[in-house]
């Protein structure tokens, strides 16, 4: 499960299990009912200790979205568990917190829009790729999940990601405006950490503030319910 490491005036957020690169019950970090109850509560601690975040993990992926298996056994139920997924998102985009997402392997769909929701993005230049698969897949997007993509990125880029489901590699994810720096994996932790130090003195309740302003509709998207209609 998810867990918090810190190193000096940074806390690092892990989406895998601490002391394996893959978790072997959930090796994708996929959006599992109960690793978004650790997240969220682990986010909470971030908050908290008022102290910049780093959100990233090990192995093969970033996350690779959707708990696809609890999706298809539970159809009734996607509406409040994409809900869930939504409140997540919010959660990140209002940390009070400086929050650098350091991709470090896949980042599909949700997984992705994740990565959207930090206010600086890295992602490693030999391995992962970051996609929206959903139109490859035959899926919608919410209109929150449109939302964030349409507000986080260049239409442009937004356009091409959701209509194409095209893969980028860091360094086209880099010029497409998706993460602000491709990075050697072996300095992608070094390189975020100088991100979040740099803006640690901007940590605290005003942060908060400007983040809600700044995102205002995109937080009132965010918070619309998901219709049964959506599927």
């Amino acid at each position: 499960m998810p867990y918090l490491k810190t190193n000096g005036d940074v806390i690092e957020l892990y989406l895998g299990t601490e002391g394996v690169e893959l978790d072997e019950s959930n090796p994708e970090n996929r959006f599992r009912l109960d690793w978004l109850d650790t997240v969220t509560a682990l986010l909470d601690d971030v908050a908290d200790a008022a102290k910049p975040v780093i959100i990233t993990a090990t192995g093969k992926y970033f996350s690779n979205g959707l708990d696809t298996d609890y999706v298809f056994a539970n159809p009734t139920g996607l509406p409040a568990y994409l809900d869930r997924v939504h409140a997540l998102y919010t959660t990140v985009l209002t940390l009070p917190v400086p929050t650098i997402a350091a991709l470090n392997g896949h980042a599909f769909g949700a997984g992705a829009m994740l990565a959207l929701c930090a206010d600086h993005r890295l992602m490693r230049t030999e391995r992962g790729f970051w996609s929206l698969p959903e139109a490859a897949l035959n899926m919608p997007f919410t209109r929150g999940m449109a939302a964030l993509v349409r507000t986080r990125i260049s239409d442009a880029a937004a356009t091409e990601a959701m209509l194409t489901s095209r893969r980028y590699g860091a360094d086209d994810a880099a010029s497409a405006g998706i993460v602000e720096e491709a990075v050697a994996a072996a300095e992608l932790v070094d390189r975020a950490t100088e991100v979040a130090t740099a803006r640690a003195a901007l940590a605290g309740p005003n942060l908060a503030l400007i983040k809600r302003g700044l995102r205002t509709p995109l937080l009132d998207d965010l918070a619309v319910p998901t219709p049964s209609s959506l599927l």
